[in-house]
């Protein structure tokens, strides 16, 4: 039977796995803390793919006290071999007599594996405890691995009547610097920054993370269906950037490719590219999260196609007014059944501007 002692340790081990917040892509973030008797014995968090899994961090924190102990783990122990040796294992040689899991591995490898075989040591099994934060934490790792998408943001600046642009295309800049330093968190938390030919053309924009800690830079990937991209462009600078595109011309590819791009024709509906097409590759490419950063045109294409989870907005406390760009172009409604219907996350001030968080829900 859970205890308030485990929803203590359990926070506790969540509050670890937040560490690899920007760095464990594309594994998923994972936090453990050994405890018995009341007493902390280890803990630890997994970092890189590749490296050690939180298990075995705090495993070797515990050392030979982890006997009988209790394992707090954010996800179900692997079972498999990988890059690593499975987390289910090294938990039954130890000797830990009870494991409490937040929620199961959404990966076909694992899902449910890792807990039969600790069950099938003699090890109690609890799972479910604080499922909901363990699951947001991995959203992007629970979508690719349950529907092969990564999970989708949208990030948006705009003022307090929803216009993002003015009329003649002058955006820069609606919100403060604060709301764009904090722009760059989610930037750096993110696999890929998606956006579209239009955004380069107009902003010239680098998207690359630039105001946060960042060990890694996030792929910049771009939708250019017919590859307008001019070599000058400051996005193509660092490498790591892939383009999208429909055409199949030859001499333009090579040219953006000797700039140190990745091109990938693409299937294409009415001569764009098809965007759940885009996003299955990314998904395959081992993507988890996927930050929006475009204009009205790309973000209502995503609205409209079901592909965005969830919206980050900057609002800013000026109207631009009736002239100026909308968030996202969805074309006229007819009926109220046809609205893109959110849910409020969360709302904080940042410097002088609001940020919203909002999950966009599905019918």
């Amino acid at each position: 039977m859970l205890s308030a002692e485990d929803s203590v340790w359990m926070a506790q081990a969540l509050q670890l796995a937040e560490r690899g917040l920007y760095t464990t892509t594309p594994n998923p973030r994972v936090g453990c803390v050994i405890a018995k008797g009341g007493e902390q014995l280890g803990e630890g968090w997994h970092e890189r793919a590749g490296e050690a899994h939180a298990e075995v961090h705090a495993l070797r924190a515990a050392g030979i006290a982890a006997k009988g102990a209790t394992a707090y783990v954010t996800l179900e122990p692997c079972s498999h071999h990988g890059r690593t040796p499975p987390c289910a294992e090294a938990l039954i040689a130890a000797g830990i007599a009870r494991v409490v899991v937040a929620m199961q591995d959404p990966n076909p490898q694992v899902s449910g594996q890792g807990l039969a075989r600790l069950r099938a040591a003699g090890i109690e099994v609890d799972c479910g405890l604080m499922e909901a934060p363990a699951r947001a934490l991995n959203a992007g790792f629970v979508s690719r691995m349950s529907r092969g998408l990564p999970f989708v943001r949208s990030k948006i600046a705009m003022s307090l009547d929803g216009r993002t642009a003015l009329n003649n295309g002058v955006s820069q800049w609606i919100t403060g610097a604060a709301a764009r330093r904090d722009g760059h968190h989610w930037r750096a938390r993110s696999c890929a920054v998606l956006t579209g030919i239009g955004t380069v053309l107009a902003d010239d924009a680098q998207l690359s993370v630039r105001e946060a800690q960042a060990t890694r830079q996030p792929m910049r990937v771009v939708l250019d269906s017919t590859l307008k991209m001019p070599l000058s462009a400051r996005i193509l600078q660092g490498g790591n950037v892939l383009i999208y595109t429909a055409t199949r011309d030859t001499q333009k590819i090579a040219a953006l490719e000797t700039a140190g791009a990745k091109v990938e024709v693409m299937a294409a509906t009415n001569g764009r590219v098809d965007l759940t097409a885009c996003l299955k590759d990314l998904a395959a490419r081992g993507c988890n999260e996927v930050l929006v950063e475009a204009g009205r045109t790309l973000n209502g294409a995503l609205l409209q196609a079901g592909l965005v989870d969830e919206l980050v907005l900057y609002m800013a406390p000026q109207l631009l007014g009736d002239l100026a760009r909308g968030m996202a172009q969805l074309g006229e409604l007819t009926s109220l059944d046809q609205r893109v219907e959110l849910k409020w996350l969360d709302v904080s001030q940042i410097g002088q501007d609001l940020r919203i968080l909002a999950s966009v829900q599905r019918r």
